[in-house]
């Protein structure tokens, strides 16, 4: 492998980038991994997979990590971004273990402390925070699973004894998917439509009794089911639970967002439904927000060990008949993992940029209708591009390592299995894309949210050419591709960054363009011909939010790159994120060059200098593959991979000096090509 392109970089300061604003709460959950119960046997049944999770959640509690998020008066320091950076690092340890406290602290205790009242937070969240109450988030049902408002399960009313009925009318209705319900969960949050004095409210969130105790057995009523073994995460305890007339208290309804009185009369400080809904569902973003980040640890890992791998693996001689090449010095070998840890780095620093959306909006800061619907759209969509990065670039990391990468040992089989889940995990990413592009296409949110498909279509129909492009921001940048991008430029110049965010932004200026000519025509339709024509571009839809928000985390990682670039003293690490900014870059405009060609703001000439410029890039970059592994800041107790610990360079060695010494004897075989290389020789040389 060249050392030509090395630079001589501080592993530390590109850690930073990576760490970002949280970097001391992440090492925190890094640190997790050295406590005990933090990591689940490599082998065992269901039940001891289960209980060792359960053991690691309660080891969790001990460190202090789930109570951050708290109000200061309860405990906490109310900094629910450093408790999603720390939470997010305990994939490092056990992805099993930190789902399970996701649904514990986040999903569970989230609901209450979000969606309850004062008296609430002290009989159920104090408890819940403290492992003492272990619960589960029954919202997903077998019938429905993005789409919430259209749950089958009931909460009825009864005035007379002031109790609601939770009901599970029809098998499809069965809550399901849910962690803590097959084993652990002694209660559960249960979101149902509200019905009082034959009016549905929609969907609310109720305190559940579902056993006696922790383990125990299900209360009259209460029918709980295993899911089993699953793909992945099988320390988690997912299962079923449905509801044969269940009564709870009025006072069991989680009051936040609207209220029953005594006499079933309902009340809400939100008039409209559509917009108590969204409101009430957006409290519970931090699930889509901490996977975001769950999945770039768990991408960052897979790279940590396949680069480890690449550098130390030997295959084929090159130069030197007697020194085979590391794989990591093979071109393709650069071109399959370099750009995946360009990638990482721009999820890793939007990812960073989330975190300040959400602390913001959570802490009370900035909790603005306006900063909210930034903080969804942002969490929408790169949890989605991250989740589904994270599967491509754990895969392509377990076949740059060969057979020794399905090996369970080397951790990136298994890290593939408990993250296969994430891309379905708070809303399917295809549904969440579709959430961004309706934001995308109008800054109306709240009042799309209130209308149905056709509604939607008949009014982005009247209104999103007119203010969509205008009021995203996305148009008129301020320079064409043309005025930046001329024929008389440098070959070099592709990689300006002027010329990628024109390219990138300008890409998602014509497509929204695009889409809002398209849906003009619903504005005089009926809803039903409005519905079939937002469906017909429904897949433009998604890929216009794909492009944005690819936009969105190259601009992260623009300024990150920046940012060091200030910092005098950090020029080699200024250059070294200046590589990865343009491999990002160029890498997403060479996935789309064909519409880049097509659309003319690629030229043939232009356009047959990407790919050159990438292979340059992957290979300066792999110059530097030790470092960025070191950035990665991660050790041998967090991969756990054997092939990642230096094994493979003691074997490699062990060879090398094998021939060495074999070479020397006089009895060492001669190699038959020597020979018959010889006799060409002398063949030639007759014929001459």
């Amino acid at each position: 492998m060249s050392k030509k392109h090395q630079l001589t970089v501080d592993p530390s300061r590109i850690r930073a980038v990576l760490d970002g604003q949280w970097a001391d709460y992440r090492m925190n959950g890094r640190a997790f991994v050295d406590k005990e119960h933090a990591v689940l046997s490599e082998t065992g049944d269901l039940e001891q997979l289960r209980a060792e999770t359960l053991a690691g959640v309660q080891a969790l509690i001990d460190t202090g990590i789930s109570s951050l998020p708290l109000p200061v008066d309860q405990g906490g320091q109310n900094n629910h971004a450093g408790y999603v950076a720390a939470f997010e690092e305990l994939v490092t340890a056990e992805p099993s273990i930190q789902i399970k406290a996701g649904v514990q602290f986040g999903l569970f205790g989230g609901a209450l402390q979000h969606l309850g009242n004062a008296e609430q937070h002290e009989k159920w969240l104090k408890p819940a925070v403290r492992g003492e109450l272990l619960g589960a988030f029954a919202m997903t049902e077998i019938g429905h699973g993005s789409d919430v408002a259209s749950i089958g399960t009931t909460a009825t009313y009864d005035p007379e004894t002031e109790t609601f009925i939770i009901n599970t009318p029809f098998r499809a209705a069965t809550k399901e998917f849910l962690g803590n319900a097959a084993a652990h969960g002694e209660a559960a949050v249960v979101f149902a439509q509200l019905i009082t004095k034959g009016v549905n409210h929609g969907v609310h969130c109720f305190f559940v009794p579902i056993r006696d105790g922790a383990g125990g057995q299900a209360l009259p009523g209460v029918t709980t089911e295993d899911d089993g073994r699953k793909g992945g995460l099988l320390g988690v305890d997912n299962g079923r639970l449905s509801f044969d007339n269940v009564r709870v208290p009025r006072t069991n309804l989680l009051n936040r967002y609207g209220d029953v009185a005594a006499d079933g009369t309902y009340t809400s400080d939100i008039e409209s439904p559509g917009r108590r809904f969204f409101t009430m569902l957006g409290t519970l973003v931090q699930g889509r927000v901490s996977l975001d980040g769950a999945s770039v640890v768990a991408a960052k890992l897979a790279l940590d060990i396949a680069l480890r791998y690449g550098m130390q693996r030997r295959q084929f001689t090159g130069a030197d008949d007697d020194v085979e090449e590391v794989l990591l010095g093979y071109q393709e070998h650069q071109r399959r993992l370099m750009p995946l840890v360009a990638r990482v780095f721009a999820n890793a620093t939007a990812h960073d940029r989330l975190l300040e959306s959400f602390q913001l909006v959570f802490s009370g800061e900035d909790d603005s209708n306006e900063a909210r619907q930034r903080l969804e759209t942002q969490a929408a969509g790169f949890k989605a591009l991250s989740t589904w990065d994270a599967l491509d670039t754990i895969q392509e990391c377990r076949e740059a390592c060969g057979g020794a990468g399905f090996m369970w040992e080397n951790r990136l089989v298994g890290l593939y299995g408990d993250m296969d889940v994430y891309v379905t995990f708070e809303g399917d990413n295809t549904v969440l894309l579709q959430l961004v592009a309706k934001r995308l296409l109008s800054d109306y949110a709240a009042e799309l949210k209130d209308i149905d498909i056709g509604g939607v279509a008949r009014y982005l129909g009247t209104q999103a050419a007119e203010h969509s492009l205008y009021r995203s921001g996305l148009a008129n940048i301020g320079r064409t591709i043309g005025d930046i991008f001329t024929p008389a430029l440098a070959n070099k110049r592709v990689r300006s960054g002027h010329v990628q965010q024109a390219m990138l932004h300008n890409r998602v200026e014509v497509m929204v363009a695009d889409l809002a000519g398209k849906l003009r025509p619903a504005a005089t339709m009926s809803q039903d011909k409005a519905a079939e024509l937002f469906n017909s571009v429904q897949h433009q839809l998604i890929e216009a939010a794909r492009a944005y928000v690819e936009v969105m985390k190259w601009e992260a990682l623009n300024d990150a790159m920046h940012a060091v670039a200030e910092r005098t003293g950090h020029e080699a690490e200024a250059k070294l994120m200046r590589r990865i900014r343009d491999l990002y870059g160029l890498s997403l405009i060479e996935e789309h060059i064909g519409w880049h060609i097509m659309y003319g703001r690629l030229s043939m000439a232009r356009a047959r200098q990407i790919g050159p410029t990438i292979d340059s890039l992957c290979q300066k970059l792999a110059a530097n593959a030790a470092e960025l592994c070191e950035a990665f800041g991660y050790g041998p107790q967090h991969r756990r991979a054997t092939i990642a610990e230096g094994i493979e360079a003691e074997r490699q060695q062990e060879a090398m000096d094998y021939y060495r010494q074999a070479r020397a004897r006089r009895d060492f075989p001669v190699d038959e090509r020597h020979l018959y290389k010889a006799r060409q020789a002398q063949e030639k040389k007759h014929r001459r």
